[in-house]
């Protein structure tokens, strides 16, 4: 595999890209070659700023730890042959594994047949989808637009809601401190996180913040909002906080919106982008306190970890505000037929193997771990939470928690920390992971925390 000299041009460029492509393995130089070759296009063409922040980079000698390919349904490998046990899962995108064969037989048919739809004649796979997620999604979801993201779901989410409303003479939106809903302009406007907001800034007017968790300040804000005629159109909230550091609500807090929004006659939008499909131990999140929201955001691993596909779905009397012109809302790539075939494998796998009673039965078992380990170090971890296969580990501070995950990734774990909540590391594998591998993990862990404080022990020692 010959380097690409400087000023290659774009069809050298192309060339050299399919040759790797088509490529099943490397010998020792090719994957130097590669390495040093996907680090400087990082530096040069991609964003500088990654090379700081993936570990994978750092702790990875001169080369950086490069993605080759899927080793199994729950681990990577990379370029130097190495296998990662995958405790990140994409952000959530794995819940299947990775190449899940039958996701995989089901884009591979369908790419044989029809990649993208025509735009005029009818495409069947968007059909099926729609009506498969109508009769797993809870209450009365019955329809459904497909785009290609979380963030476009929400945005599809946020248009509906106003479209509804506005007729009604409500423009207020309401989300939660710590939300993580996207970072397109709509979608930004609902996230908390003024690092991600004030260079954007002035985001859409109308939306407000309140303490997640906190009914009584959600009810105060709907009754000041009444009194100067800024009424609320809709509630969008995580049933889970994932990005703001797994933050889970208090008991009834779910149902308590619901409530308040049946009572000034809003909408509730919940986002369930990463708890959804499975991870929290049921289908969707909601479905814990048989909570039934007017709109509800999926994608992440709708895909199955093979396609990116986001999904709004919608009551008919929400939905039915696009019934007269279908194409006040619309997106060329969503909905596609191998997004499509897809996503409908995934819900196959999720329901014929049970995934999300086997989240629920396993991240017991890596929390339990957890909160033990938790309890032995105090002074490194402040607590561990979750729910099914989404968990955290909280530690004293931000140095503590990077250096967790640097720990981890030495061992071939992957684990990361949250965007809105940097001393918290998220624990988020594959649903797929057995037993054996979830007590590698806490091996791992306990492995991890044993040298933070000795390095702490050496420190304290050093200075005296």
């Amino acid at each position: 595999m010959n380097r690409l000299p400087s000023g290659a041009s774009a069809l050298a460029c192309t060339a050299h890209a399919l040759n790797i492509i088509e490529k099943t393995t490397l010998n020792h130089e090719e994957m130097k070659a590669l390495n040093r070759e996907t680090i400087e296009n990082f530096q040069q063409h991609v964003n500088p700023g990654f090379l700081e922040y993936r570990k994978s980079v750092t702790a990875g000698g001169d080369y950086g730890a490069v993605e080759w390919q899927a080793g199994s349904l729950n681990t990577l490998v990379d370029t130097q042959g190495q296998e990662f046990l995958d405790c990140l899962g994409g952000f959530g995108i794995f819940n299947v594994g990775h190449r899940n064969p039958v996701v995989v037989s089901a884009v591979e048919h369908q790419l044989a047949k029809q990649p993208l739809h025509s735009q005029e004649l009818l495409d069947p796979l968007r059909a099926m989808l729609a009506r498969t997620l109508a009769t797993l999604a809870p209450g009365k979801l019955q329809y459904c637009f497909f785009s290609n993201s979380g963030t476009e779901s929400v945005e599809a989410a946020l248009k509906l809601a106003k479209a509804y409303q506005s007729p009604r003479g409500k423009y207020t939106f309401v989300a939660a401190s710590g939300a993580f809903h996207g970072k397109s302009l709509g979608a930004l406007s609902a996230t908390a996180k003024a690092t991600f907001r004030k260079p954007f800034m002035p985001l859409l007017p109308g939306f407000r913040h309140v303490p997640f968790g906190n009914i009584d300040a959600m009810r105060t804000l709907f009754q000041e909002c009444k009194k100067t005629g800024d009424d609320v159109a809709a509630v969008i909230l995580e049933p889970i906080q994932g990005e703001g550091g797994v933050i889970l609500p208090p008991a009834g807090y779910l149902p308590a919106v619901r409530k308040l929004c049946d009572e000034y006659g809003a909408l509730l939008i919940l986002d369930e982008v990463q708890t959804g499909m499975g991870r929290t131990g049921k289908m969707f999140a909601c479905e814990h306190e048989n909570v039934q929201p007017d709109i509800l955001c999926l994608a992440k691993a709708l895909g199955g970890g093979v396609m990116p596909i986001g999904a709004t779905l919608a009551t008919e009397a929400v939905f039915s505000v696009l019934f007269d012109n279908p194409f006040l809302h619309t997106t060329t790539f969503g909905g596609n037929p191998l997004a499509c075939a897809a996503a409908l494998a995934t819900i196959h796998v999720l329901l014929e193997q049970n995934l999300p009673a086997q989240a629920e039965q396993k991240g017991q078992l890596l929390l339990d771990g957890f909160n033990i380990l938790a309890r032995e170090y105090p002074h490194l971890v402040v607590e561990a939470r979750g729910k099914g296969m989404l968990m955290a580990i909280e530690f004293c501070d931000n140095d503590i928690g990077y250096q967790f995950a640097s720990e981890m990734f030495r061992q071939r774990v992957l684990v990361a920390g949250t965007l809105n909540n940097s001393k918290t590391i998220r624990i988020e594998p594959p649903l797929t992971l057995s037993a054996e591998q979830c007590d590698q993990v806490l091996r791992a862990a306990r492995h991890a925390l044993n040298s933070l404080q000795e390095t702490q022990r050496q420190a304290a020692t050093e200075e005296e």
